[in-house]
């Protein structure tokens, strides 16, 4: 059970929150992805130009069907010869398999740290990056991301067996096949004791599941939506059959959740079918609560317990009081709540892992991109001294609605001012419809980013447009976009007695080709709509937060 804080059990009134996050400092804990250049380290010149040259689903979108156990499927047998071209790397260590909709790459987090905080060396491997494609690889107890020397030399020390596998394989190899590869044989080199692994994909056909049982330490589901719908076979129900896919014979698995009832019986009848026996973190003995909110090494964090008492299937036992995540927001409870049922699966299984490990582990867990505030020094190398800005890669209605959700929780009464890049694949009105039944969003702007460096998956700001003024016809919601007249009479300078009357209860909707100009506007808007203090959020896509913090190196 995943119990939120009503308002009056807030510690902070929100202005108050807001502030002590621009009195805060830069440093970073635990898992973090590196603030460096947008472009990659020049080491790596060669193996990015031949990664480049292979296909790249991210750049240009999942065909139909592939992700799917199907003739128009992935070819598995292609990855699993790729192993076995270079020794069967995979077989080397054992695994953490993570599939879901959502929550993958944060409750992959949570587990890693929680390992390592017990000593254990951890791979772990998830996509997509913010920064550098370094991120994707995190080696060793310190979790940092592999360096550019290593995968340079790796690279070089295999480059001739990939050639002929390419060419073997009639140069039907991918990005993400190759770059699973390097991950693999660079586990097996640095001898880690674990592994964590997220899917890209559905679960079924995704290049990494290769794991078979004997290697596989447990998988975890986290989620099912509507994401990748094309790919993954047209519904719920055929998703949540790619995702049970990564279920293997006698191992555990891990459902984070909550699930609608006929998913979970998808699921869980697959796990049957393997002898799996199943841990929900969603079991009623589990209570999860989120208490209050406060500031944490200079973050917003959320003060949780997480309950765990599972009598089903599997014994599991623990009670963590007053955790301090630095992530925010009840789905994050969750991923929590989801990676804590797998550290105890884990310990169940033999491995040492204590109490302590896992606060540990959960409270040093955060992410670039995930209900991330920038700092006061940061806003103003963007040209906004004195913003507040939260940086979120939400980019699905689920999603949307966590993130609306935690803003609610913990900025009650703060204005809102969205700028908002999407891929051309997701669910542009479901997204919108989210936001939109918010509270106190004064303003939407509409913008485009690279999608994992190109334009083949851009979505226009001026179709993103029609998707919202579509989403606010359907809510009800009252709306001034920048096609209609008054628009423009509408952010002509005006005295700031009458700023309260700005947009007159209705949201601004505008388009806006760059990234600058979208944030300068919606700084303007909410310096001259009212007094309360407010809040720039930057979402819809994890590239758009890329483009942001590339921007801040210059």
């Amino acid at each position: 059970m995943l119990v939120l804080p009503s308002g009056n059990l807030m510690l902070l009134h929100s202005r108050t929150l807001i502030s002590s996050i621009h009195r805060g400092i830069t440093r970073q804990m635990g898992f973090t992805r590196t603030l460096c250049s947008h472009h990659e380290d020049p080491e790596m010149k060669d193996l990015m130009n031949y990664i480049d040259s292979l296909k790249n689903y991210e750049k240009s979108g999942v065909p139909r069907g592939a992700g799917t156990d199907s003739q128009e499927g992935f070819d598995l047998g292609r990855m699993k010869r790729l192993m076995e071209r270079f020794g069967n790397p995979h077989s080397k260590f054992k695994a953490v398999h993570i599939a879901g909709t959502k929550g993958k790459g944060s409750t992959a987090a949570f587990i890693s740290n929680i390992l390592r905080a017990e000593g254990y060396s951890v791979g772990c491997y998830t996509s997509p990056h913010i920064r550098t494609i370094r991120e994707r690889i995190l080696l060793g107890r310190s979790g940092d991301p592999v360096s550019a020397k290593l995968l340079n030399n790796l690279f070089h020390r295999i480059k001739q067996d990939l050639d002929q596998a390419v060419k073997e394989e009639n140069g039907c190899i991918s990005h993400f096949e190759v770059f699973t590869t390097m991950a693999f044989i660079l586990f097996a080199d640095e001898n880690i004791d674990i592994a964590v692994i997220e899917a890209g994909l559905g679960g079924t056909r995704d290049a990494t599941n290769i794991i078979s049982s004997s290697g596989l330490a447990a998988s975890v589901i986290t989620t099912v939506g509507e994401e990748h719908l094309a790919a993954l076979g047209g519904s719920l129900e055929t998703i949540a059959m790619a995702k049970a896919g990564i279920i293997k014979q006698g191992r555990p698995l891990v459902l984070g959740g909550p699930f609608l009832p006929h998913i979970e019986h998808i699921i869980r009848d697959k796990a049957v079918t393997m002898d799996s026996p199943v841990v929900s973190a969603c079991d009623t003995g589990n209570k999860c609560t989120v208490k209050s909110f406060s500031i944490h090494n200079g973050r917003p964090c959320q003060i949780c317990d997480i309950v765990i008492q599972v009598v089903k299937d599997s014994k599991l036992s623990c009670k963590l009081l007053d955790v301090k995540l630095q992530m925010p927001g009840g789905h994050q409870l969750q991923n929590a709540a989801t990676a804590t049922c797998l550290a105890l699966c884990l310990r169940n299984l033999g491995w040492r892992i204590s109490d302590e490990s896992i606060r540990s582990g959960l409270e040093h867990t955060y992410l670039l991109g995930r209900s991330q505030f920038l700092t006061s020094e940061e806003a103003e190398v963007l040209g906004l001294t004195g913003a507040t800005i939260l940086l979120d890669g939400a980019h699905t209605k689920e999603s949307a609605k966590a993130l609306m959700n935690t803003i609610m929780m913990a900025f009650p009464k703060a204005r809102l001012a969205f700028v908002v890049a999407m891929a051309s694949d997701k669910d542009h009105v479901g997204f919108a419809r989210e936001i939109l039944s918010g509270l106190h969003v004064e303003t939407v702007l509409l913008t485009e980013a690279a999608i994992a460096g190109g334009v083949t998956r851009t979505t226009p700001a001026s179709l993103l447009r029609d998707s919202w003024i579509k989403a606010s016809e359907e809510l009800g919601v009252g709306i001034i976009h920048d096609g209609m007249a008054e628009y423009s009479e509408l952010l002509k300078d005006q005295p700031v007695s009458s700023a309260s009357n700005l947009g007159d209860g209705k949201t601004i909707l505008a388009t806006e080709s760059s990234l600058k100009g979208c944030l300068r506007t919606a700084n303007n808007i909410l310096i001259r709509s009212g007094n309360e203090k407010g809040i720039i959020v930057i979402t819809g896509s994890l590239h758009i937060i890329s483009s942001v913090l590339a921007s801040l190196d210059g």
